[in-house]
């Protein structure tokens, strides 16, 4: 461990500013007066928690009845007849899939209150994002649709189906157009039942629109190969990865699937023997992948197509139009680095950019050519289907309508009234088309816009299937009854097109049985369809990955990309723009899901918002502001205000701006929360493009940032361990400290040891695996009902988050930067050269935990197990436990979030139980919390041992955090037995504790960060 190494959370942290220091003076978050809690002044937020359970609440009958009958009542009744399936206490699990990725549904009493990934599934083995744990929520959104409407009124879906299919009759007679817009359909079954509308209307087009477009990597696989498809990238197969501003953990692709794929060269098993991968990012703005790279080179925008005909000059030896007018030194020497690096792993090489530019990613396909990466780490032959995107089609479809050829359009999960980059030019066009349907579950910026609104059922409500990738197949199937007087979309089609098969479940199965069955080797039949019920997928024989060359002339790709890179230089006082997806509320779509919304982001850790991403430098020296001023953003007479913040890593000279916000018709959880970034889309060489020119004016406003990131500080005390690749194959303990003479903290201890005669439940924490996501975070809060508290409680450091994934910068050491004593301020700054480590922190379920010592009402206690406990009805508020608390992991609940009467407009106990677990109880106001290692799941997993009059095995019992991380960087389980995978993983020799010097025992482990470092690059 390089103990002169300096680690710091935030800017605020490192540069100790005066605001900082006045925070961490009061050991709690700052308290408002009685008299705002009752009035509820003190609450108010842009996004308050009266809107946040307005957008979820409907009454529990509904739902409760739901689960067992298909016409939802609105009284709750005890059970009579009870369903077949439902045990009252028990849990039961569905297999079902999100988008594409197989899960398994949990649900009490016939109603869903839990996703977690399907273990079987050979992309992620059981993981899930965020945005899959928090879909469950939007089941419970009151915003839905309660039925169908025509023309903004209510109505039935007999005058529907009898008005929708008179005009579409008279459409066809007519000759005119009819059209579909929807964002990538891969699902087999979807696919037919459009072919099928097709059919019957020959004049339609189904046209697929996806806001975040890879039309790109698409059409330049077509130039280049003749297939038109978005590979799959096998990233566990790489010795080598290069990455041009592509997200590839985070957003970009296949996330999951490529987290799982990455981590496999990179965790404990791979180090272990010796094998570490290497990776360089390349990029504007510090994004999730980018703060996982070994090594991180800023780039602007307007360079990111100049760096990659300089990798492909020195790789192939040639000098294409371009070539030479990288303006950073330190890119340039870090592509002569880099290129040798990939010839040296050429076979098992990987280069792959962000950009959805056509010649970018010909380009891109060269190097890879070049580097032998075709049927290796690219396969072109197991494509992936989840963005099949045409944005000349739509833009083409937007001319049709203006043209008055257009007389019906179907929308599909498509809202192009929102994420559309010329909003006003299309809503113009729709004007003029007669019939227009939307699909959409609630009323939307599209919807509005539409006369005849046939909502569709939420996932867990439906039937249906999927094929993210080819040869594998997974099916959807529902979990609850339909809540509201909804229809899937698919069921609506079948009816206007006069299909044969009414019903939806029963055209599915005619799908499986005559085009999937029969490939598939489980038979037919209802005995196939039972199996399928149980494992939720089906995967046909892998195909082998075909080798291909590329052939063709680059002097033309290449000066198309530097001239456009010519025109993203910024002059004239302005600024070159990069616009990205975080990985919460993505492309907006999930904009009304309060988990979402204030799970930190991965990099700036900023909740509830968007925000302009500048470099400290540039915001200081150039805007001459500070961080949280307002700044409008302004190209092309759109503009948008947006608070500033500085990010280390940021290339100079360049913004970054999330998509995704500034929703007006989202919910009211997500409405005006933040601002929309998709009018700063340009179409360029026929697709969408997410970098241009903007200028960006100070507008003399404020707007604090609510950031978690230095909510939480440890004075200055060394919590992070990191080693290089080279040391730790030299040393296995560097960094760890193991092997080294230590003090004996444990010589003279105020504590007892007490024995753990069955379960000493402990945890591991493998810093290599983390990739920093969040999808802990969520999935903790579904299962422990964990509550949100909005923007503003934010700000006060009360969220109430169980676990944190903690954020740390740290300056590389390759001589551009100097650390002077500890108490002086940091020299040569340079923050365009910064390393980040990701750490889940969590309550550390000390042995000798000093949180007991002074509890004066034993609210807090030890476990024969090796768990410190949480009575809640004994604990009185002192809060002396958090304030002796190193890790600062406990939360207050300074309101009754979840059922005081007092704030039945904020936490409205009637609405929120839908979504609770009632396994766990709810905390009320005054109370401490924090996290209970999923005691619920470990006495489950207990009792059913015990039933079964067997010992618990390993791996039997899976906290929420540890089962939902697709990187497996959280073990948990039980240290007495010595062949449990968290008791290998704890005798690692990479393994410290933190802030062991204090001898609290920590029952959590973590495993030193390694780096696959190169001094020579950056």
């Amino acid at each position: 461990m390089d103990s002169n190494k300096k680690y710091w959370k935030g800017l605020e942290e490192l540069n100790n500013t005066p605001e900082f220091v006045e925070k961490n003076k009061h050991e709690f978050a700052e308290p408002i007066p009685i008299e705002d809690v009752l009035s509820g002044s003190g609450l108010s937020a842009k996004t308050p928690r009266r809107d946040f359970l307005k957008a979820l609440g409907f009454g529990v009958g509904a739902v409760t009845l739901a689960a067992c009958q298909k016409v939802p009542v609105h009284k709750s009744i005890p059970y009579l007849i009870k369903p077949e399936e439902v045990t009252p206490g028990i849990a039961n699990y569905y297999v079902s899939s999100f988008e594409g990725q197989p899960i398994l549904v949990k649900t009490r009493e016939g109603r869903p209150i839990k996703i977690e990934g399907n273990p079987g599934d050979i992309l992620t083995k059981g993981g899930i994002s965020a945005q899959g744990q928090a879909s469950v929520l939007d089941l419970y959104n009151s915003g839905r649709l309660k039925g169908p409407e025509k023309d903004g009124g209510e109505t039935t879906w007999d005058a529907v189906d009898s008005f929708v299919k008179n005009e579409l009759a008279a459409i066809k007679a007519g000759g005119k157009k009819i059209r579909i817009i929807s964002s990538t359909v891969y699902s087999p079954s979807t696919l037919a039942v459009i072919n099928g509308f097709i059919a019957a209307f020959p004049n339609t087009k189904h046209i697929n629109y996806d806001s975040v477009s890879y039309t790109g990597i698409i059409q330049a696989n077509q130039n280049s190969f003749g297939k038109a498809v978005v590979p799959r990238y096998r990233f566990d197969k790489a010795d080598v990865i290069v990455s041009f501003g592509a997200d590839f953990l985070g957003t970009w692709v296949s996330p999951e699937e490529h987290t799982l794929q990455y981590v496999s060269n990179r965790n404990a098993k791979s180090l272990e023997s010796k094998k570490m991968s290497r990776h360089i990012q390349f990029e504007a703005g510090m994004s999730m992948t980018g703060t996982n790279a070994d090594t991180r080179v800023p780039v602007k925008p307007s360079q990111e197509g100049l760096a990659l005909i300089a990798l492909y000059n020195e790789l192939s030896g040639t000098s294409l139009p371009g070539s030479g007018k990288l303006d950073s030194n330190v890119v340039a020497n870090a592509i002569k680095v880099v290129a040798k690096e990939l010839m040296a792993a050429k076979g098992k090489a990987l280069v792959v950019a962000g950009t959805n530019d056509v010649a970018a990613q010909v380009l891109v396909n060269a190097i890879n050519s070049l580097l032998g990466s075709y049927g290796t780490t690219i396969d072109l032959d197991t494509a992936n289907n989840k963005y099949a995107g045409n944005d000349a089609e739509f833009t083409d479809f937007i001319a049709e309508m203006n043209r008055g050829e257009v007389d019906a359009v179907f929308f599909l999960n498509a809202n192009p009234a929102y994420d559309y980059y010329k909003q006003k030019e299309f809503t113009d066009a729709l004007a003029k088309v007669k019939l227009k349907v939307t699909f959409a579950d609630q009323k939307d910026e599209t919807a509005a816009l539409c006369s005849v609104l046939a909502p569709n059922h939420h996932y867990l409500e439906s039937w249906g299937d999927a094929q993210v990738m080819e040869g594998y197949y997974a099916i959807v199937q529902p979990t609850i009854n339909p809540v509201y007087n909804t229809r899937q979309a698919e069921q609506s089609l079948l009816h206007w097109s006069d299909s044969p098969v009414k019903d939806y479940y029963t055209f599915v199965r005619n799908t499986w049985d005559t085009t999937i069955f029969p490939k598939s080797g489980m038979g037919s039949g209802q005995k196939a369809w039972e199996a399928l019920l149980q494992t939720g997928f089906v995967k046909l024989a892998d195909k082998p990955a075909g080798t291909y060359t590329f052939s063709k002339d680059l002097n033309a790709v290449a000066q198309t990309i530097a001239n456009a890179s010519a025109k993203l230089a910024a002059g004239n006082g302005q600024v070159e723009l990069a616009l990205y997806v975080n990985n919460g509320v993505g492309d907006g779509k999930k904009a009304n899901n309060p988990w979402l919304q204030e799970m930190p982001d991965p990099v700036s850790k900023v909740t509830w918002e968007n925000f302009a991403a500048v470099s400290e430098k540039f915001g200081r020296d150039v805007l001459k502001a500070e961080e949280g001023d307002v700044v409008e953003v302004k190209v092309d007479g759109y503009s948008i205000k947006l608070p500033l913040l500085f990010q280390p890593g940021q290339a100079q000279g360049s913004v970054s701006i999330a998509l995704g916000y500034g929703r007006t018709a989202s919910g009211k959880v997500g409405d005006g929360v933040g601002a929309n970034a998709y009018p700063f889309y340009s179409f360029r060489n026929g697709t969408f493009q997410t970098t241009g020119l903007v200028t960006l004016s100070l507008t003399g406003e404020k707007s604090p940032l609510a950031q978690t990131q230095t909510h939480h500080s440890y004075e200055g005390r060394s919590v992070i361990r990191e080693a290089s690749f080279a040391a730790y194959v030299k040393n296995p303990a560097a960094g760890s400290g193991r092997g080294e003479e230590k003090k004996d903290y444990n010589a003279t201890s105020l504590w007892d040891d007490y024995d753990r005669p069955q379960y000493n439940w402990v945890m591991a924490i493998d810093l290599n695996a983390c990739t920093g996501c969040g999808a802990c975070v969520v999935a903790c809060n579904a299962e422990n009902n964990v509550p949100v508290v909005g923007k503003d409680e934010v700000r006060r450091r009360r969220e109430m988050h169980w676990i944190r994934i903690d954020r740390y910068y740290s300056f590389n050491d390759n001589g551009t930067t100097a650390v002077t004593k500890e108490d002086e301020i940091v020299k040569l700054q340079d923050f365009d050269n910064v390393s980040v480590v990701h750490q889940p922190m969590l309550c550390q379920h000390c042995d000798h935990a000093p949180c007991e010592t002074v509890c004066p009402v034993l609210a807090t206690v030890h476990s024969s197990e090796g768990l410190n406990h949480m009575a809640y009805n004994r604990c009185i508020g002192t809060r002396y436990c958090a304030n002796n608390c190193p890790f600062k992991v406990r939360r207050f609940n300074w309101f009754n979030y979840w059922n005081d009467s007092r704030f039945e407009n904020y936490m409205q106990n009637e609405y929120t139980q839908l979504v609770l677990n009632p396994d766990v109880t709810t905390r009320f106001r005054g109370v401490m919390e924090k996290c209970s290692m999923c005691i619920q799941r470990i006495q489950a997993g207990k009792l059913k041992a015990k039933m079964e009059k067997r010992p618990l095995k390993d791996g039997e019992v899976k906290v929420a955090c540890q089962q939902t991380c697709t990187a497996n960087a959280i073990v948990f389980g039980n240290a007495n037995d010595p062949e449990s995978e968290v008791s290998k993983a704890l005798k690692s020799e990479r393994t410290y504790y933190v802030l062991e010097e204090l001898n609290i025992q920590p029952g959590i482990g973590y495993q030193v960060k390694v780096r696959n470092t190169n001094e020579q690059v950056a």
